[in-house]
């Protein structure tokens, strides 16, 4: 129970983000993450056709 009770202490004190600032950071994230997929599947591309003119 004491630990329980300090769980529960501990989230009291924790800072949540607005819902203004998690819409912000959502945005950020899922953008970041679409960038990185095409970032990647270009390279992945590059790799693929640069393979294919080095074996054929």
């Amino acid at each position: 129970m004491k630990f329980l009770k300090s769980v529960a202490d501990e989230m009291k004190q924790v800072t949540w983000p607005t819902g203004k600032e998690l819409a912000k950071y959502t945005n950020t994230v899922v953008v970041t993450t679409i960038l990185f997929g095409i970032f990647f599947a270009v390279v992945d591309f590059g790799i693929t056709e640069a393979m294919s003119l080095i074996l054929n």
